[in-house]
C-alpha cells in the first residue's frame, strides 16, 4: 500500500534538465515555491497508456488548470532529460512541462519508486497524481497497488473535477480536409473565431477517400465531427456554432 502524502512537502531534490542544448539543474523550490502545480507521475516515456491517454488528456486540459488557478501541469518520469524532452516534442504536448527524475531521487521521495524488473525497466514510478501548493501537497490521487499498471484515478478529469467540479471541458474536434479546399479554410476560420481547437487531418496525406466515406458516409470535404458527433460540412458546422451561440445566450 502507497502511503498518502497529502499535508506533507514535496521531496528535495535536483532536477537534470536540458535546455537548448545545455544542462540545466532546476531543484525543488525552483520549480515548487509560490506556485500551485498539477503533478502527475508516470512509469515511462513512449510506452503506451501513458502516451496514448495519460500525457494527452493532460496537455488538452492544461488551459482548464489554468482557468482555475494552477500555475503548470508537471509530468514526472524516470527517464533523462533527453528521452523527456524527445517524448515531448512527439506528443506535442506543450502545455505540459516534462521533469526527468533520471536517477529517481523525487519519485523515491515520494515513497512511489517501484521495481519493475520483470519488464527490463528497472525502478520506475507508480502511476499517481497530486495538487501541490507552494511545496505542500493538497490532494493525492494513487492508483491502486495492484499488479500491472492500473490506470483509474491518476488521470487529468479526475483531477479537474477535484479542483473545479463545474469546469467547462474542452471539445474533442476533428477536421477532414483536402489542401485548397475554401470550404475546409471556411470551416476552420469559423473554429478559430469561435475559440475552438481542432485536430486537421488532410486527405492523401493523413488518410484516403475510402477511409473520409468509411467514417462520414461523405467524398466530400471538410467533415467536421465533435466529440464523436458528426457535424458534417462547413455549411453544417456554421449552423451547430448558431445553434451552441443561442443556447449560449
Amino acid at each position: 500500500m502507497f502511503e498518502n502524502r497529502e499535508g506533507q512537502k514535496v521531496p528535495q531534490v535536483t532536477f537534470h534538465t536540458r535546455r537548448d542544448h545545455e544542462w540545466v539543474d532546476v531543484s525543488t523550490d525552483e520549480i515548487f515555491r509560490g506556485r500551485t502545480l498539477v503533478v502527475f507521475s508516470l512509469p515511462g516515456a513512449f510506452t503506451p497508456t501513458c502516451s496514448s491517454t495519460h500525457v494527452p488528456r493532460y496537455n488538452q486540459l492544461a488551459p482548464a488548470f489554468k482557468q482555475h488557478g494552477v500555475d503548470d501541469v508537471i509530468c514526472i518520469s524516470v527517464n533523462d532529460a533527453f528521452v523527456m524532452n524527445e517524448w515531448r516534442n512527439e506528443q506535442k504536448a506543450h502545455n505540459v512541462t516534462f521533469l526527468p527524475d533520471g536517477n529517481g531521487e523525487f519519485s523515491r521521495g515520494m515513497g512511489m519508486l517501484v521495481a519493475k524488473n520483470d519488464l527490463g525497466f528497472g525502478e520506475r514510478s507508480w502511476r499517481y497524481s497530486m495538487l501541490v501548493k507552494d511545496g505542500v501537497i493538497e490532494k493525492m490521487f494513487i492508483e491502486a497497488d495492484v499488479p500491472g499498471d492500473p490506470f483509474e484515478v491518476s488521470d487529468a478529469d479526475t483531477m479537474l473535477a477535484y479542483i473545479a467540479p463545474n469546469a467547462s471541458k474542452p471539445l474533442d474536434v476533428t477536421v477532414f480536409s483536402r489542401d485548397g479546399c475554401q470550404y475546409c479554410i471556411r470551416a476552420k476560420g469559423m473554429l478559430h473565431d469561435a475559440g475552438i481547437e481542432f485536430e486537421e487531418l488532410v486527405l492523401n496525406r493523413d488518410f484516403s477517400e475510402s477511409t473520409l466515406r468509411a467514417v462520414s458516409g461523405r467524398s466530400t470535404a471538410p467533415q467536421v465531427f465533435i466529440n464523436g458527433d458528426h457535424i458534417g460540412g462547413s455549411e453544417d458546422l456554421e449552423a451547430y456554432l448558431a445553434r451552441q451561440a443561442k443556447n449560449a445566450a
